[in-house]
């Protein structure tokens, strides 16, 4: 298994426009703004799973923080075949929400499903909370919180905050033990003044891209699709869908010809993308991964800058909301994969003209592990 460190799963970049916290973990292997093999990405994931596996053997609830961690969550789940995965979200949605902040955040409402929530709280001996990064424990705090009035039950269940990256002071490890949180972690970073890191980098905004309409043919991809994982589901059957719906997209598309493939994720919708990647690679084909998000991150040329290209595009969810997409690379095919619901082709349209023609052969859109539109 690969050894993890700060060489590996940490690039810092500064936040645009964000006054509240300047600067951003970026991790290169996640699989998030920077493109890379979804191979690399799952077995980076996986050896936090395995941590926990190793640990805490009785797990039986994950909880994955949105947006980031959504994949992170799901790949450390698969550790755990008979546990629920639920993550997080920031997307819109009447029902039975438990809501807290991310207080440094661009987006900073929390929800997580409330229907049976207590249930599964019970039914769990250790109950997991994923992060891509820990910083200062906030926010997994602001959710312990609004869960202990919630579900009382959570009061004698152990409790675990599980991260690819943790920089926690020890007054905040003090916090979180107070809490009766738990600290799991692939690499723990030294107490770096990372503002001042970024300070004096002169940065720009990506540019907003508006494409024009696409002439797409559809296809529809045989199987049930994509379930929402928003409201908590068995990771085995989570699974079972990407992995079917990536399957029934290989034998459908037409590929023929295209040996480096990028497949995009959309904001939360990050792990099914992953899971055809890797069957992509499986395969042959030399594929990168990363997705669109909604934080804004500053461009910058300067030596060993993670961020050096990017665009605004409109979100696959809601209507006017912002998201961006970095560091794009040629390829023959472009891949994108969401689980939105909506029919707006706009932000395809964006992405086809933030990479512009001659940065793809054809280009894929799965929607839902149902639907497929395509050039």
């Amino acid at each position: 298994m690969p050894i993890y460190s700060q060489e590996n799963m940490l690039r810092i970049a500064k936040r645009f426009h964000n006054t509240k916290r300047t600067y951003l973990l970026v991790d290169p292997l996640q699989a998030k703004h920077i493109p890379v093999s979804p191979t690399e990405a799952l077995e980076m994931m996986a050896a936090l799973g395995a941590r926990l596996r190793e640990r805490y053997p009785k797990t039986g609830l994950v909880i994955a923080f949105a947006e980031t961690a959504t994949a992170v969550g799901a790949a450390a789940a698969s550790l755990f075949p008979d546990c629920v995965y639920l993550p997080t979200t920031r997307e819109e949605g009447a029902g039975d929400w438990v809501t807290f902040l991310e207080e440094h955040s661009h987006a900073v409402e929390q929800k997580l499903w409330g229907g049976g929530l207590a249930e599964r709280i019970e039914a769990a001996e250790t109950i997991v909370l994923v992060d891509d990064e820990i910083t200062t424990g906030k926010t997994l705090l602001n959710m312990v919180r609004q869960l202990r009035a919630r579900c009382p039950a959570l009061a004698g269940k152990e409790l675990v905050a599980a991260s690819l990256l943790d920089r926690l002071s020890p007054e905040n490890e003090a916090r979180l033990e107070a809490a009766g949180v738990g600290r799991e972690h692939l690499v723990k970073l030294p107490m770096v003044d990372y503002t001042a890191a970024v300070a004096p980098l002169s940065i720009t905004e990506a540019p907003a891209v508006t494409g024009e309409p696409l002439p797409l043919a559809h296809m529809a991809l045989p199987g049930a699709g994509l379930p929402d994982p928003r409201r908590g589901l068995p990771i085995r059957d989570y699974l079972a869908a990407c992995r079917a719906s990536a399957l029934a997209f290989m034998e459908s598309a037409p590929l023929e010809g295209c040996r480096d493939l990028v497949v995009l994720g959309t904001e939360e919708c990050m792990y099914p993308a992953l899971v055809l990647g890797r069957l992509l690679e499986e395969r042959g084909h030399r594929v990168r991964c990363h997705a669109t998000t909604r934080s804004p991150i500053g461009i910058c040329d300067a030596p060993d800058y993670p961020i050096t290209a990017g665009g605004k595009i409109r979100s696959f969810y809601q209507p006017g909301r912002e998201t961006y997409l970095y560091d794009m690379a040629p390829c023959d095919a472009l891949v994108v994969v969401s689980d939105t619901l909506s029919q707006d082709k706009g932000p395809l349209a964006d992405i086809a003209a933030l990479w512009g023609r001659d940065g793809w052969k054809k280009l894929f859109y799965m929607q839902g592990g149902r639907d497929v539109w395509y050039i």
